[in-house]
């Protein structure tokens, strides 16, 4: 498991770091079209998803951030992915900041999981990383996601192109 990854708990929720036993359920996530449909619309292969699973330890390693596996308390059932990472996308507006990312799987649809797990990394991250704001980006027809954001503090910056179209972009200041 990622020792640099804290846990982190909500009321219903534990995020913890990436164990290795977690790849063919990350891979099964990031194969589902329904989850991938406004993740840039294509279903990477194992390969692709074992390097961006491999990718979430360097990111700890290097900037003290990183994604979380989240799971339900009750029970322990993985329901998805969160946390901030440095993807160098090219964007202006979120590349010299933590972005923000999550995804949840689809059987935890419309459980507000999204929400209370990004409220946990970002009141973690307000309080450990010197940073003045993190970004995100969101596909701007993936409503769902912008209520989250809005909810979270994050305001629309702009469009900016990403993958061969145009992307929502969102910052938020830090905290307190």
């Amino acid at each position: 498991m990622s020792h640099l990854a804290p846990e982190l708990t909500t009321e219903r929720l534990r995020l913890r770091g990436y164990a290795l036993a977690d790849f063919d359920w990350f891979d099964a996530l990031r194969s589902d079209p329904v989850v991938m449909r406004h993740a840039g619309g294509v279903r990477p292969d194992r390969a692709d998803n074992w390097r961006r699973f491999l990718m979430n330890f360097g990111v700890w390693e290097l900037f003290g951030y990183g994604f979380w596996m989240v799971e339900e308390r009750a029970g322990g059932a993985r329901i998805g992915l969160c946390g901030l990472f440095n993807a160098q996308r090219g964007i202006a507006a979120i590349d010299a900041y933590p972005e923000a990312g999550w995804m949840i799987a689809a059987a935890a649809f419309g459980k507000g999981y999204a929400t209370e797990t990004m409220r946990a990394v970002l009141d973690w991250a307000d309080a450990h990383l010197d940073v003045t704001q993190t970004g995100c980006i969101i596909d701007p027809a993936h409503a769902v996601s912008i209520r989250v954001a809005d909810k979270l503090g994050y305001r629309p910056t702009g469009m900016a192109p990403f993958d061969g179209g145009r992307i929502a972009t969102f910052v938020r200041p830090r905290a307190g």
